[in-house]
């Protein structure tokens, strides 16, 4: 039976209008497009005009991706957008979603730093604000019907503006691959460059740099020779290591040797020092959300120097049921990110945890980063819980070694009991 306030025409099992679960017609009046400037993008926006008779304004975030950036919002009015858009959200990123997944200790799967899965969200806030703006009734991406950005715009986009209207043309057209996309372009007499195709593709943010499909498909094969941007590789990194010092005030880091710098230039030196030594490398088998296991590859120099210095100084300033509370989290946390649950209660809620737990942790981490590898030398906090006066094997006052007998027994006691109990029920003992 239908729900109320939602009708099903006889040959169609989905809800033609109502709230929610409405089913999109092919008609809409303006549109926010998520526009790379790239092919798929491109196409899109011509579909999405012929298709839906609708005006299209092109949004472009930059996050740090690089070059294309600044052709995107060209790209847009020559393809035939109404208007384009191109906004610098570097510093909000790295501020208000890498710093706060780092402040987490957030790993997925024990491996990713999470580097595209909190971009998107980001991305579609500002698209939302955009549609607003612009009284437009209709927000549009190009991610494919087989990923996890699909999810991760859309959750984020209905969050936001539960009303919103979202086009998503891989999951609408006939059109099953690249080659359907270059003829498509060829007979909408689309502007876009024809170029050799990269045997993978490439997503780039301040963050990191994700590598997948293509030749990376087959999980046998090793990634291609030149594929890495950001980082050397390791075996031709210096053969000097380079010691670097970085330190966090409440989790968050604010300087590096000790300067202090802004979010976004703390991540670029970050990403430098860690990428000269090929610190940063990860190539996982990973699980989407849409239920299938995808080979992924990940190069996050910064990210990854920043994480092992965070976990250096919070080495010291987490009581130790705090710190195990807060890791018990980090899976269920890392999920709710990756699985596109960012503006979510439940992630709202663990961040504001996470947060409280950051308070102490003030201090400086050194760290050695050399062909490939961080290697934690020192770390030091004037919140230190570790106190060298307690823990010394030398000669103290402040610890009676004979304490630990009844401490030992205590916690002994249910073995005991069970093993006595496990020897009178044992038949093996009666002989």
């Amino acid at each position: 039976m239908a729900a109320v306030g939602m009708t099903r025409h006889p040959a169609c099992p989905y809800p033609s209008h109502g709230t929610f679960g409405a089913r999109m017609t092919k008609h809409a009046n303006k549109v926010v497009l998520a526009y790379s400037g790239g092919l798929d993008t491109s196409v899109i926006l011509t579909w999405i005009k012929e298709t839906y008779g609708a005006e299209v304004i092109a949004f472009t975030a930059d996050i740090g991706q690089g070059e294309e950036v600044a052709e995107a919002k060209e790209k847009a009015i020559q393809t035939g957008a109404l208007s384009a858009h191109a906004v610098d959200l570097q510093d909000e990123f790295v501020r208000d979603f890498v710093f706060p997944v780092l402040r987490s200790g957030a790993l997925y799967e024990g491996y990713y730093l999470l580097g595209t899965s909190f971009a998107r969200p980001l991305i579609a806030k500002h698209m939302v604000d955009l549609a607003e703006r612009e009284n437009a009734d209709a927000v549009s991406h190009g991610a494919t019907g087989k990923g996890n950005d699909q999810v991760r715009f859309e959750l984020s986009a209905y969050a936001l503006k539960p009303d919103v209207k979202v086009i998503a043309p891989w999951r609408e057209w006939d059109l099953k691959g690249r080659e359907d996309c270059i003829v498509y372009a060829q007979e909408h007499a689309i502007p876009v460059p024809v170029t050799k195709e990269k045997p993978y593709s490439m997503d780039a943010n301040l963050f990191h740099i994700s590598y997948e499909g293509g030749v990376l498909e087959d999980p046998w094969n090793e990634p291609p020779a030149g594929m890495w941007r950001r980082t050397v590789d390791p075996e031709d990194a210096p053969d000097e290591a380079r010691i670097v010092e970085v330190t966090f005030e409440h989790g968050d880091p604010v300087a590096i040797d000790g300067e202090r710098l802004d979010p976004v230039p703390l991540l670029e030196t970050a990403n430098r020092l860690a990428g000269e030594h090929g610190v940063g490398r990860v190539d996982i088998v990973e699980n989407r959300f849409v239920g299938m296991k995808s080979r992924g590859c990940y190069e996050t120099p910064g990210g990854t120097l920043l994480f092992h210095a965070h976990k250096a100084v919070e080495q010291l300033t987490l009581d130790r049921q705090v710190l195990a509370m807060r890791d018990q989290m980090i899976p269920k946390y890392a999920q709710t990110v990756y699985d596109g649950f960012w503006y979510a209660p439940e992630r709202e809620a663990m961040q504001t945890f996470m947060d409280h737990v950051q308070q102490p942790v003030n201090g400086t981490a050194r760290l050695k980063l050399y062909k490939g590898s961080v290697t934690i030398l020192g770390r030091t906090s004037p919140n230190s819980l570790y106190r060298q006066d307690v823990v010394t094997f030398e000669e103290d006052d402040v610890y009676d070694q004979a304490d630990a007998d009844g401490f030992i027994k205590l916690n002994a006691l249910r073995l005991r009991i069970a093993r006595q109990l496990h020897g009178a029920d044992d038949p093996s003992e009666h002989g």
